[in-house]
């Protein structure tokens, strides 16, 4: 239940959350928040309370954020204010938002089961009628009789199914703005009030089955909407997914005991045994090991640590056994604070106003101005007010946001349509819009540019048969790469693991090692793509490996180059094997060892520039960028993670899926535009016929259904040519 500004302050203040620099936090789900002026107008009036820093509202999850100046703010003056605007809230929770959402969509799939219903049922009674008014034998009072009937099941089914529009509506106009929701809303409720008007005085013609069938046909929309938020919302869930949900904690007295991922405190010390994900951000005590990191970084390589070393929440241990130090809480993890800039950048977006709100927003106050002077002018030059109103709704009917509804979401169904068999799913229309606007191209190399697997550069059969015993028996990733290449084969005998150096063993009685330079004695500077064999005593062996390009990546850079883009690397790999690809594909700007906040930053350095940011990603440290771009791709390898934070992702190996999206969505884009450039015109002719009587309002209804069948028709050329 709602909190309200009757509950008790201490209640409200135990959900506050003190912060290091001496302020406090306070987290609320505000369910009812649906678009960015509702967000807006939110956070504008909460931060005018006094003693709040900053408000900050999350659309997708629905969760505000107050950040007070003190450490005891007053949080029960926030949830007061919130119901004051028309916005109940309660501590957040998260699931308690999914509960939310889940009701949402219960909803639209019963408001879309009720609209079906009533127009099936409808047209059994409005089909009688039109045959009427072609010289069927159909007298006055059965005429009468199907349009109350068709009211009596049409009207309720449009009410009910109406709501998710009436509500959206009254929210945007109480924030003050018109949304495409809001002559929806209107077009429905008085093609009821003419149609009840016109069966109770007689009249020939009812829209009860005009009513609903454009609710059906919006609610389809609607709910395929709701279900792709829903799933673009578990990013930073996914995210917080990877910590570890236990941790080992080490007593003073070196006993064991697990702890849950919340109960660990900077300052306990850990186990880390080989194959778990490090916990929280610690430091090592004693032990060495080589951590995974290509998921928090991008690089390929694994990396040692020893003591002292800096261990990552959500790195993954390899091949030793430490003993770590906590240094920050899972909430302070680099894990949680990539969560937090994946959560930013959805906010972000959540702000981009879409063509057809840009278009309601003129639409609205014209057209419904130019129905009320109708209704005002034709009374006042003698018309009674019967055929005034029938005038007035006819403009409605003429002008009704049909063609102007259906503009963006027929070109938008049309071109996911397209991509989907060319294997890119769209998760969003929204994406559409905001990848048509792209200028700029920023991709990740591992995993992006790069197939992400090492692999073995030239191998010799001789050699690799020699190596492939020790290397089957390691689960190092370029150990794996040469058993890999080997193929199936024999295994080495006694073989030991030194942590963060290599493997050891006896292949055919000769001991033989397969690791690091070091680890064998062979004077090398070293490098994440090289592994060296060799037997005791005996010469040493260099294998050298390499991340492959994908095969089309030149020609999808050459490509993006020449619709206009520009293009740049931002990788977490070392600087040489950066160059190396940023070389081979013909890109210049590209930057190496960028953390995820780096890659963060880059990405608003741009926008603040006024470029329109694609990021193309597939790694962890990629998601808050992703998330920040003006619309994000991910490969379908890529980790869930980022497929959530990105708008479209790509199977595959190729990389021309990316020009591909590129052009339907400017092709997408060129076809709404046209669709309200007709609906424009077809408003500017069909508006003064209406005014003049020249269009009753049942000629009104076939216009307006002739309108819709034409935008629906250009859709289809979505994307056409490729």
């Amino acid at each position: 239940m709602a909190l309200t500004h009757d509950a008790p302050r201490a209640d409200l203040g135990a959900f506050l959350k003190p912060r290091g620099d001496g302020r406090s936090s306070l987290d609320l789900l505000v369910p009812d928040v649906r678009c960015a002026g509702c967000m807006s107008k939110i956070e504008r009036e909460i931060q005018a309370l006094s003693g709040v820093v900053s408000a900050r509202l999350n659309l997708t999850h629905k969760r505000l954020t107050v950040e007070f100046a003190g450490a005891s703010g007053d949080a029960a003056g926030v949830v007061t204010a919130l119901a004051r605007l028309g916005y109940p809230a309660t501590p957040y929770d998260p699931g308690q938002a999914q509960a939310a959402l889940d009701r949402d969509g219960r909803r639209l799939v019963l408001a879309l089961a009720v609209a079906g219903f009533g127009v099936m049922n409808t047209m059994m009674f409005s089909v009688p009628i039109w045959a009427g008014l072609f010289g069927q034998e159909l007298g006055p009072a059965t005429r009468t009789v199907m349009m109350w009937f068709s009211g009596a099941v049409g009207a309720p089914c449009a009410l009910y199914a109406g709501m998710p529009f009436f509500r959206s509506a009254w929210r945007s106009l109480k924030a003050r703005r018109a949304n495409m929701d809001v002559p929806i809303s209107i077009g429905v409720i008085l093609t009821l009030a003419i149609s009840f008007s016109e069966t109770i005085l007689g009249g020939r013609d009812a829209y009860f089955d005009a009513a609903v069938s454009l609710l059906f046909l919006l609610l389809i929309g609607r709910w395929l909407e709701h279900r792709l938020r829903a799933r673009a919302s578990s990013a930073a869930a996914d995210l917080l997914a990877l910590q570890a949900p236990t941790a080992t904690v080490l007593a003073a007295d070196d006993t064991l005991s697990a702890r849950p991922l919340a109960d660990v405190r900077p300052g306990d010390r850990l186990l880390l045994r080989p194959g778990e994900r490090v916990p929280v951000d610690s430091r090592v005590l004693s032990g060495t090991s080589e951590l995974d990191n290509s998921l928090l970084t991008g690089e390929t390589a694994p990396v040692m640590v020893g003591i002292a070393g800096v261990c990552h929440a959500g790195a993954l241990n390899l091949s030793g056994t430490l003993r770590v130090v906590a240094m920050a809480r899972s909430e302070d993890s680099a894990i949680a604070a990539i969560a937090r800039l994946v959560e930013s950048g959805a906010q972000s977006k959540s702000r981009y106003v879409r063509l057809a709100d840009k278009a309601a927003a003129i639409y609205v106050p014209v057209v419904h101005t130019i129905a009320l002077l109708t209704f005002a002018g034709g009374w006042a030059l003698g018309l009674g007010p019967r055929e005034a109103l029938i005038r007035a709704v006819a403009v409605l009917i003429v002008t009704c946001p049909c063609a102007l509804g259906l503009a963006v979401p027929a070109v938008q169904i049309t071109a996911s349509s397209r991509l989907f068999r060319r294997g890119v799913l769209v998760k969003s229309g929204a994406a559409l819009e905001r990848l048509a606007e792209v200028d700029h191209v920023v991709f990740d190399k591992t995993g992006v540019l790069t197939l992400g697997r090492p692999r073995l550069i030239d191998p010799m059969a001789r050699t690799l048969a020699m190596a492939a015993p020790l290397a089957r028996a390691s689960r190092h990733p370029l150990a794996c790469a040469i058993a890999e290449a080997a193929g199936s084969g024999p295994l080495a005998a006694e073989v030991t693991e030194q942590p963060g150096q290599g493997v050891e063993g006896v292949i055919d009685g000769r001991r033989a090692r397969l690791g690091r330079a070091a680890f064998l004695g062979v004077a090398s500077a070293g490098s994440e793509t090289e592994l060296w064999f060799g037997y005791e005593g005996d010469i040493r062996i260099r294998f050298h490996f390499a991340d492959s390009l994908r095969a089309d990546a030149a020609a999808t850079v050459a490509e993006l180059i020449a619709h206009g883009c520009e293009v740049e690397v931002l990788s977490g790999d070392l600087e040489g094997p950066v160059n190396r690809a940023a070389d081979a594909v013909g890109i210049s700007a590209r930057r190496a060892g960028c953390t995820p906040q780096d890659k963060a930053d880059r990405i608003d350095d741009l926008t603040r520039a006024g470029r329109k940011v694609l990021m193309v990603g597939d790694g962890l440290n990629d998601a808050g960028a992703m998330a920040k771009a003006h619309a994000a791709m991910a490969p379908g390898t890529a980790l869930e993670a980022s497929q959530n934070a990105a708008d479209l992702v790509f199977s595959g190996e190729h990389l021309g899926s990316v020009v591909m999206a590129l052009d339907v969505a400017r092709s997408a884009r060129r076809r709404a535009l046209e669709n309200f450039g007709f609906a424009a015109l077809y408003n500017a002719l069909a508006a003064p016929a209406a005014i003049l009587g020249l269009v009753n309002p049942f000629v009104a209804a076939i216009a307006m259904s002739g309108s819709s069948l034409v935008v629906t028709l250009n859709a289809l050329r979505t994307g056409a040519r490729r």
